[in-house]
């Protein structure tokens, strides 16, 4: 066999001591590139920053809901007695007013505690009667501005089954004494008819434009009085189960003036009892006690705040 001479393996190159198939990577030089700036840190103001959106990739958002946290051993409330129910509801609503009008503060006070009727059907009958039938509803509205003028009181904003749970109302008079709103008239849109459980009417006089105060200030003479008889009027033929009449009012309204006599003359007229308020203090045998001292000529014919008789009011 013939020797390779080593002139022909001198004339080859020689193989590499890398393995087949490797990579060499070259590390670039440092004294190329300037070196870069470190990156800001991240706060908790940017990631509050980032939309929702851009952390998904196609995937449809679905709003975090908190689970519900359901009690290993519910509270059987419906498995109580009635009448433990009737004074759970009477404690929820304690802290709602007595007397309603149409007002800004309904739906702090009174909207939110509404939400308990919506439990089911049997809770709404039960908490629907605890809570209309012991308030008691302002036939029309006196709150100031777009309320008093409002041509929708709170009794008609009423469902028809809420309205048959009311067991008293309110009738004021006063309030716009000298040009009353247009929204106070009887109509069935106020759903009177509906109320067929209201057997006693009060009524509540601020003041008495008949008064010699009032002189001088007035529409005309009369204009309110006979206005206030016939809204009476109108509410008690309304009223499907009306018997009773509740008078009452402020100090400086008196029985024997003309708004007092007029008012009850129509519930005479009615064949409907009378009842006296606690606020006036008025009986049956009552008679308005005239004031000792002289009456005060107010200037302009009506009073101003802070002027007294035994004051001194000084006009420029």
């Amino acid at each position: 066999m013939a020797r390779r001479s080593s002139k022909s393996s001198a004339s080859r190159p020689a193989l590499s001591s890398r393995p087949a198939g490797s990579i060499r990577i070259v590390m670039p030089s440092t004294k190329s590139a300037p070196p870069a700036d470190p990156a800001p840190a991240v706060t908790e103001e940017d990631v509050n920053k980032i939309n929702i959106a851009d952390l998904t990739l196609d995937v449809p958002l679905i709003p975090l809901r908190p689970k519900r946290r359901v009690p290993k051993t519910p509270f059987h409330f419906l498995s109580l007695p009635a009448e433990v129910r009737i004074q759970i509801y009477t404690y929820f609503f304690d802290d709602v007013d007595t007397l309603l009008d149409l007002g800004p503060q309904n739906y702090k006070r009174v909207h939110k505690k509404l939400g308990l009727m919506r439990v089911c059907r049997q809770v709404h009958d039960e908490a629907t009667f605890a809570f209309y039938s012991t308030r008691t509803f302002r036939l029309f509205p006196t709150y100031p501005g777009k309320y008093f003028k409002s041509k929708k009181p709170l009794l008609a904003r009423l469902k028809p089954q809420q309205r048959k749970c009311v067991t008293s109302l309110e009738l004021r008079l006063g309030p716009g004494w000298n040009a009353p709103p247009r929204g106070w008239v009887v109509n069935p849109a106020l759903g009177l008819s509906d109320c067929v459980d209201v057997e006693r009417l009060n009524v509540f006089v601020e003041c008495d434009p008949s008064d010699n105060i009032f002189q001088g200030w007035r529409r005309s003479d009369g204009f309110y009085e006979g206005f206030s008889r016939n809204l009476l009027n109108d509410v008690l033929e309304a009223l499907p189960s009306v018997h009773t009449v509740q008078f009452d009012g402020w100090t400086s309204v008196k029985k024997s003036g003309d708004m007092m006599q007029g008012l009850m003359g129509v519930v005479n007229e009615a064949g409907l009892a009378i009842e006296w308020g606690p606020e006036r203090g008025w009986t049956d045998t009552s008679v308005d006690e005239e004031d000792e001292t002289q009456r005060v000529g107010y200037p302009e014919g009506f009073p101003h705040p802070g002027y007294e008789a035994h004051g001194l009011l000084a006009l420029a």
